[in-house]
């Protein structure tokens, strides 16, 4: 698997908008099963409404702390999420949502947990940064810039100890990129040929730093080189591009290659968090990526074009995924805050 770009034609943002003919995200004729398509869609679609919904919510006051949206790279995880199997792992940073949905977990418990709720994740006391999932193979949600990559690459660690045949994924953004842990990661983890898969969500915004202006080196999946880990360039707004890069990827890791970086040019289309106005850019940068770049639109092209569903079909699916929406918030509305005595529980772990 060696240092490549990929072979998707787009990246998320450009100086000047391109003619519709020529910029508009084609369909190409899809070789995709009807059932992947669907699956692929609905998983981003309900990543985008439950996310558009957590939105709200904080604007009304019912969800405090902070709060990073995942509305415009929802298919980088649904796409990964695909190439991998059962029992492979996951984690990320704070903009978590996505993750943990697109992991299987009941999207009642996530809000209730960004709602502060006893029934939450974390029982109402980790908010939406740090929720967990040991039955879903999901381990955060890490508040701190870059932290997870060396937990990631530790549960690799353990999974080449055991010898189980599992992957790591381990996502972190352009800002985190650039962090010292991450460096120390790769070296032990080319060092033993760790089963982990490093993401790199390159959103093109650290915070509300560019890319150009925070990094010397901008093609980010070069930063394993020095280290002798290959890497690959993905259009991370085609959920299709990126669930075949991660097949390749998993399968490098498997084969027992050791790690392996997967750059995702994607884009957010919110700010940082929900205190972020984002006037670092304009906005019709923003409208010029979800005009012609959007990864559910263009999903939906691949579907209506190969004849899976029509329009109608997939109104009714979106009507019924904002059903599901809606039940975890009124779920989430009418589960209790935790105990006061709660404070005092999960500080130390019981070692025997």
């Amino acid at each position: 698997m060696a240092a490549s770009k990929a072979n998707g034609n787009t990246q998320p943002v450009k100086k000047k908008s391109p003619s519709k003919k020529a910029a508009a995200v084609k369909a190409k004729k899809s070789t995709v099963s009807k059932a992947d398509l669907l699956k692929f869609y609905s998983d981003m679609l309900l990543i985008r409404r439950f996310e558009e919904k957590a939105g709200q919510l904080y604007g009304m006051g019912l969800i405090g702390g902070f709060c990073h949206l995942y509305i415009g790279q929802e298919a980088v995880v649904v796409g990964m999420q695909a190439a991998i199997e059962e029992g492979d792992q996951v984690l990320t940073s704070y903009r978590d949502h996505g993750h943990m949905l697109a992991c299987g977990m009941d999207p009642k418990g996530v809000m209730a947990e960004l709602m502060g709720r006893r029934d939450g994740y974390s029982r109402g006391k980790g908010g939406s940064m740090h929720m967990f999932s040991a039955e879903k193979n999901f381990y955060g949600g890490h508040g701190i810039v870059g932290a997870q990559v060396p937990i990631g690459t530790g549960l690799a660690f353990s999974n080449k100890f055991k010898n189980n045949g599992r992957v790591t994924l381990t996502y972190f953004g352009d800002g985190a990129s650039n962090q010292g842990q991450v460096y120390e990661s790769f070296n032990m983890a080319e060092l033993w040929s760790l089963p982990v898969v490093y993401v790199i969500e390159n959103n093109q915004y650290a915070m509300g730093t560019s890319v150009k202006r925070a990094s010397s080196e901008t093609h980010l999946y070069r930063r394993g080189s020095g280290f002798r880990i290959p890497g690959e360039e993905v259009d991370g707004m085609d959920v299709v591009a990126v669930r075949e890069a991660g097949r390749r990827a998993a399968k490098w890791c498997r084969d027992g290659k050791g790690p392996t970086i997967l750059e995702m040019k994607t884009y957010r289309y919110r700010g940082h968090s929900m205190s972020d106005p984002a006037k670092y850019r304009t906005r019709e940068e923003v409208q010029d990526v979800r005009e012609h770049y959007d990864p559910i639109d263009a999903c939906k092209r691949r579907i209506t074009q190969a004849g899976y569903a029509n329009d109608d079909a997939l109104k009714k699916l979106d009507k019924e995924i904002k059903a599901i929406v809606a039940e975890a918030v009124e779920f989430s509305k009418n589960s209790p805050e935790p105990d006061p005595e709660e404070l005092y529980t999960d500080v130390l772990a019981a070692v025997s």
